[in-house]
């Protein structure tokens, strides 16, 4: 097989060998080849030493910045691309980082510190494919295996656990039996990775993973996220329910859109369960206000987890809505609520909440389905009619009032809130005229119970 490497990364290649050194493309870029899936981030190793490598490229802007563990970035006609030495790792006293790189000019060596052998494979167009560790085999068998001792490879960086747990979600490969093994006699390794690098591993992860993985690899889950421990095992004596609470969550993230924020929120829209569960006289069991108590969880985690205030505002806020009904509700309500989320968070909670129903007792599935396309429906039909839903959106403000002989003072404000509570309940149209009619109404009414102002 021939690998279609990219003009630009070929050219690099051959300005390396004109000067006498090997090169090849290496680790994802050539994995996913091998998968006929287009790659976007193409690596180089070579066997030149990082000062050759800049002096190879004189001409061409190099950035320095990894230039200790060999790798310099050079911009090829603007892309950037990463061009690092062979080296040989050694002594990962943190769990993380190597304390010691010895380069070599040995592409053999270089592939022996990689962390799975799909990754492991190395290809250039003159020499064809470098495999010491059948990683070629094993990307046609589907499956994942550490290069050499899965112990050993985990403990060089512990991050390589939550790498292999995506990859075989992202590829839908097996985990080989010893890699499995060690992943789960290793995962306490991670307490020594950082908390945002175990949140960018669990989001990729997340949004294409499946219930089952969550199942298998539940102590993984609870390990970095131990506030969710107390749903395994919490059960749900209900008729909606035919999981326990951690089976129910795994199964709604997997129902899920592949969405990252959508999933996470799924991972914690039950979190609270556990601390509200009462069970009544007939021994049906009952989790009030759990959507609170779950965005609390869910806030204090993400911010242990030193997440955006972004990405946990807007996971926290699907969390505490999960079990929206705006079928339910009248449209004067519903417009509250949009002014208070926006359109597109009302949307997303269709989708969280459909997932939530699919992981629940299938004989309430249609039913719930049934609900959502009505709520739906309400959202479209309150959009189309172009509806006030924030006091911006309202036909009249300030100016308008002082033109009814009110000076800028609280009372503006107090009549444009009330303007705007009637718009909402539809005792008035937004409309311009009909708004600055009624606001003459209620300055006279003020003023005759002595409350206006000239």
């Amino acid at each position: 097989m021939v690998i279609k490497i990219p003009p630009k990364v070929n050219k690099a290649m051959e300005i390396l060998r004109a000067k006498g050194h090997t090169a090849y493309v290496v680790g994802g870029a050539v994995r996913d080849s091998l998968l006929g899936v287009e790659s976007q981030d193409w690596d180089i190793a070579t066997s030149a030493l990082p000062a050759q490598t800049v002096d190879a490229f004189d001409g061409y802007r190099v950035i320095e910045t990894g230039i200790k563990h060999g790798t310099v970035t050079v911009l090829m006609d603007g892309t950037p691309l990463e061009i690092t030495t062979y080296r040989i790792e050694s002594g990962y006293s943190d769990n993380r980082h190597p304390d010691s790189v010895v380069f070599t000019d040995r592409i053999a060596d270089d592939l022996a510190r990689r962390d799975l052998t799909v990754n492991a494979i190395a290809y250039s167009p003159e020499a064809g494919f470098v495999n010491p560790y059948g990683g070629i085999e094993d990307i046609k068998s589907g499956l994942l295996r550490c290069v050499g001792d899965p112990d050993r490879r985990f403990g060089e960086d512990a991050l390589r656990i939550m790498r292999v747990l995506r990859f075989s979600q992202t590829l839908g490969f097996d985990i080989e039996g010893k890699t499995a093994d060690s992943v789960r006699r290793s995962y306490r390794l991670l307490a020594n990775i950082s908390v945002e690098r175990i949140l960018s591993e669990l989001l990729k992860t997340l949004r294409v993973c499946g219930k089952e993985f969550l199942l298998e690899y539940a102590d993984v889950i609870f390990f970095i996220l131990p506030e969710l421990a107390p749903m395994r095992d919490c059960t749900q004596n209900h008729e909606r329910h035919i999981y326990d609470v951690w089976g129910h969550t795994a199964a709604a993230v997997e129902a899920a859109p592949e969405d990252e924020e959508i999933r996470l929120a799924m991972l914690f829209h039950d979190s609270g369960k556990p601390l509200c569960k009462t069970t009544d006289e007939n021994g049906t069991d009952h989790f009030h206000s759990h959507g609170k108590i779950s965005r609390e969880i869910a806030y204090a985690t993400l911010e242990r987890l030193k997440a955006s205030a972004r990405l946990r505002d807007h996971v926290c806020t699907l969390v505490e809505y999960h079990d929206f009904m705006p079928e339910l509700i009248s449209k004067a309500t519903y417009r509250k609520y949009l002014g208070l989320l926006g359109e597109k968070t009302i949307r997303e909670l269709f989708d969280v909440r459909a997932a939530d129903i699919s992981a629940q007792n299938p004989a309430f599935l249609s039913e719930g389905m049934a609900a959502i396309a009505l709520g739906r429906a309400k959202l479209d039909e309150i959009i189309a009619e172009d509806s006030c839903l924030r006091l911006r959106d309202l036909k009249i403000n300030g100016n308008d009032i002082k033109a009814l002989g009110i000076e800028p003072s609280p009372l503006t404000g107090e009549l444009l809130d009330e303007l705007f509570g009637e718009v909402l309940n539809d005792k008035i149209k937004n409309d311009r005229q009909a708004l600055i009619a009624r606001a003459a109404e209620l300055i006279t009414e003020r003023r005759n119970n002595g409350n206006g102002k000239n």
